[in-house]
Order: structure tokens, then sequence, then C-alpha cells
């Protein structure tokens, strides 16, 4: 364990190979959650270039209990943020909200990646978006 400002950083290994960071800080009311996934555009081949960037959208189309667009609208609804950018090795996904929505923030992010929802609609959208 890593001491921080406010405590220790817990480190865990889950059974599926995912690594969790916790850094308890009760000081602030809100909680973030951040999802690293190790691919960025470093990792595409000439003529993937952009899939990294369109994967990232397409993570905020819904998923099987999040229907689109109630991803963000959840989170702004608590006064928190949410959002993703992609870098050359890694793809993050972050939440920040209110203390008390830390389990609906887990939820959140655990099930996009279980069940996203990816619809040819949102495909076509989000080739748009990411093509510009």
């Amino acid at each position: 364990m890593t001491s921080t400002a406010a405590g220790a950083l817990h480190r865990h290994r889950l059974p599926n190979g995912l690594r969790v960071l916790l850094a308890p800080d009760r000081r602030w009311g809100r909680a973030a959650v951040a999802l690293h996934v190790g691919a960025g555009f470093r990792s595409e081949r000439p003529g993937e270039e952009g899939l990294a960037h369109l994967v990232e959208h397409m993570l905020f189309e819904g998923s099987e209990s999040v229907p689109g667009g109630a991803l963000r609208s959840d989170v702004h609804r608590l006064g928190g943020i949410v959002n993703g950018t992609t870098h050359q090795d890694y793809t993050d996904f972050y939440q920040v909200v209110p203390e008390s929505s830390l389990e609906r923030a887990l939820f959140r992010e655990a099930d996009r990646l279980r069940a996203p929802a990816f619809t040819s609609a949102g495909l076509a959208t989000q080739l748009d978006v990411v093509g510009e």
C-alpha cells in the first residue's frame, strides 16, 4: 500500500485480472470512479486509425441496463461529471458523483463494459462525430 494525503492506497486484483485501486478520501463528499483500458491510438495498425476513439464514443451509447443518453443525464442530474478520453496508450472513462452515488457509478461502468448497446444508428452517428 502507498500512502496518500487522505490515507492508504489499496491495490487489489480481481479473479478476472481487473486491477482495482482504492484511495479513500472522505473530506469532499464526492466519489470518483475511473476506468483505464490499456488500448489507445498507438495500439492501432495502419487503416485502423481512430478505432480506439470510436469505441470510446460507442461506450457512451448506452448499455443493457442504462439506455443511450441515460449515463450522462443520470450523472449530471446528481451534479456530477462524466467523460472519457483516448490517449496514445490507453483510453479512460470517469465519473465524479456525490459519495452516496458511488455504488451506482460502479454499476454504470461495469454495465457498459459487460453489455454495451451498440446499434447501427449509434455507430453511424459516432462515425460522423469521430470522423470530424
